[in-house]
């Protein structure tokens, strides 16, 4: 594979979906950004704003299996990965087989996955981790490529169960699904209301999406651009010598080395996307809002005066030097 060969196949994509979802450009942008990278993403949105409508665009057009799994307060683990069952066979014996789940397939949609009890959340950390799925002492390997796209309202908090740290972790990327533009919502009223609904169509499989996934982890990132994804992160730690005001005041764990590791991987895609064969630390910039912002735990009186992740973030970036 080539840069070019990269750009093309990347820019297809991004058109296709872009087909299906009218505006929300930055979000189809970082949602191909995490895929390639092969990472997972947590949408949150209010209703309505095409979280679900954006994943099964992308599985049109990677040609991969879907499922969809709507979480529950009532959803049990048992639902998402499966269970034995005992059959009969032709012999008149009796035997467990194992009846898969829906976490079995290539795309996820985890649709308000913040309603479901964390002992259901939990079913899918080790799947996201280790691509595997450990049911009564047996463990089975789901196919790749494997992503988790999880939806949540920020809304109506009342009944749901917020996703533990640990778990948060385990998403690349977390992106705010925005209101659209005047414009934008009279052209989604006039798609979806008539007949001129457009679907993405298959651009690639998930065979050349793996090697994609491959090929990034070749673009080079000088030392000065990993030093400077391991500056940020360590920024956001209120006691670190090289965090901010804020950041001190108003934090109180800062991002893990998997906000670094995302920034890297996620860097390296977005140079390709840009036409580079290097990461460059605006990439890392740009993307960092998206990588930490779910990382970052603010204090008691961070959460009283209603302070924005995303400010935190931004003090933290114009506080440090470009080398």
């Amino acid at each position: 594979m080539t840069p070019e060969q990269f750009a093309d196949i990347a820019t297809r994509l991004e058109q296709q979906v872009s087909r299906a979802i009218v505006g929300q450009h930055d979000i189809i942008r970082h949602t191909l950004i995490a895929i390639i990278a092969g990472g997972h993403v947590l949408l949150e949105g209010l209703p309505g704003l095409g979280k679900t409508s954006l994943v099964r665009a992308f599985a049109d057009a990677l040609d991969l299996r879907f499922s969809r799994i709507q979480f529950t307060p009532d959803l049990m683990p048992a639902d998402i990965v499966g269970t034995d069952i005992l059959e009969e066979q032709e012999s008149g014996k009796r035997a467990f087989r194992f009846q898969a789940g829906p976490i079995f397939s290539n795309l996820i949609l985890a649709d308000e996955i913040n309603r479901a009890t964390p002992k259901t959340q939990s079913a899918l950390l080790e799947a996201m981790q280790e691509r595997t799925v450990t049911v009564l002492g047996r463990t089975y390997r789901v196919e790749p490529p494997f992503f988790v796209l999880a939806t949540q309202n920020p809304i109506e908090m009342e009944g749901t169960y917020p996703l533990p740290e640990a778990q948060l972790d385990r998403f690349l990327f977390k992106l705010n699904v925005a209101f659209p533009s005047t414009d934008e919502l009279a052209t989604i009223i006039e798609q979806t209301t008539g007949d001129k609904a457009a679907r993405a169509q298959r651009v690639t499989d998930g065979r050349t999406l793996a090697a994609m996934g491959a090929y990034i982890r070749q673009v080079p990132a000088a030392s000065q651009v990993t030093r400077y994804a391991a500056r940020l992160i360590a920024a956001t730690h209120p006691d670190n010598p090289g965090a901010t005001e804020m950041v001190k005041r108003y934090v109180r764990f800062g991002s893990s080395p998997r906000g670094a590791q995302a920034l890297l991987l996620g860097g390296r895609v977005l140079a390709l996307l840009n036409g580079r064969f290097n990461v460059a630390i605006d990439d890392l910039r740009a993307l960092a809002p998206a990588a930490i912002r779910h990382r970052v735990l603010l204090n008691f009186e961070g959460q009283a005066e209603g302070i924005r992740t995303d400010d935190i973030i931004q003090s933290v970036i114009e506080s440090i030097k470009t080398p």
